[in-house]
Parts: structure tokens; sequence; C-alpha cells
């Protein structure tokens, strides 16, 4: 089917803490098989659990600053130290092989997105519904102390002022719900015209069949 020939998307989701982005992305993963996991490319040190190329791609800081600075990097960003960045020729080989990639990454990453593979993308921003219920999600968690609750809260202000910039905005009251619409969002995306790499060609043929009447 014409619809199965087609570019892979850029699936980026983003939230603040506690307002289900992870735990969309982990059903969006487990049970579409053509949705792959955005690997990114490290400074920091291979812990022992950590698999090559699976978890991340382990460099040293030269090779890290030659990438970015050769332009291999779609976005890139410094974290506690150490630098992490998307390589551009990995995810251009998923998205040419018709496979969609999903990002875990902020703002700030995905407007350096923007500015290299818009076309590519398609951004969904995840709300809570009170912030009385996403305090109350980082609270059962069990994770942080109680002082590192009150940060994310904080965080989750400056993070909220830039959901104008994602294409589509849901506001989590229900996991279930919420994921079946990044679902029907990755699936018109899927379908857009500029996606279906053989469109030209099936339209010609169809024009053909027409003279041969």
């Amino acid at each position: 089917m014409i619809e199965s020939q087609r570019r892979g998307v850029m699936l980026v989701i983003a939230s603040p803490s506690g307002a289900g982005k992870s735990s969309i992305s982990r059903s969006l993963f487990g049970q579409d098989p053509n949705i792959r996991l955005s690997v990114s490319v490290t400074t920091r040190a291979r812990r022992t659990d950590e698999v090559e190329g699976t978890h991340y791609y382990f460099v040293d800081v030269p090779t890290f600053e030659s990438m970015k600075a050769e332009g291999e990097l779609l976005e890139s960003a410094k974290v506690h130290d150490n630098y992490y960045g998307t390589p551009r020729a990995k995810v251009e080989e998923q998205l040419a092989a018709g496979n969609d990639i999903l990002f875990d990454i902020d703002y700030q990453g995905t407007l350096q997105l923007y500015e290299r593979s818009r076309s590519d993308m398609v951004t969904v921003f995840i709300l809570p519904p009170t912030i009385k219920e996403l305090r109350a999600r980082l609270e059962r968690r069990a994770q942080d102390s109680a002082g590192t609750i009150e940060k994310r809260l904080r965080n989750a202000k400056l993070e909220m002022q830039h959901y104008s910039e994602y294409d589509y905005i849901i506001i989590n009251e229900d996991l279930e719900q919420s994921t079946q619409k990044v679902r029907s969002i990755l699936a018109a995306a899927r379908l857009a015209r500029p996606r279906l790499t053989q469109l030209d060609h099936f339209v010609k043929d169809l024009q053909n069949q027409i003279d041969l009447l």
C-alpha cells in the first residue's frame, strides 16, 4: 500500500516532570513496533548495565565537540557537566527507512530540532489537569525528596511557558485516553502528504491507467 511507503516521523513528547510524558512514551514504544527511541550521544561514563548503541553512544569530549562543530548533531545540551546530543546520521537513517523516532527532550532541545528538521517533526506537550494533581503524582512516585519536588514544581512553571511552541497540547487527566490521543496524532502525521515518498509515482500511475482505458 502507498501508505506503507513513507518517510518516518520525528515524534517529540514533552511535559513538566510528573505530567505523564514517560508513561505515555513507554506505552507507545511497547505497543508499536514501528517506533524507535532516539539514542543520544553522550560524554558521560557508561554505567555497567548500559549497552553501547542501545542506551547511548559513548564518546569523549573532543569527539563530541567535533561532531557539534561539523553539524553532525541535530540538538545538544550540557547537563550536570556532561554533554548530550542527537546524532543526525542515525536519525536520518531511521527516517529514510520509514521508522518513526520518539524523542523525550525538553523545550530547548525541541527548539534546536525545529531549526534543523521541522518538516519531519510533530510535537506534543503534555499538561497536568491541576498543579495539585501534579504534586500528588510526584509524591506518589516516591522517588524525590520534598525539596526536589518543590524544585520540579518551580521548573514546571518555566516549562509550561513554552506550550505554544508545540503542535498539539494534551491535558493528561486519564493516561489511557491521553496515550490514545498521541497515537491518533502520530497516525495522522504518518499520512501527511509530504511523508508519502511514492505518492507522485502512484498518482501518475493512476493517470496513466485512465489513458489506457
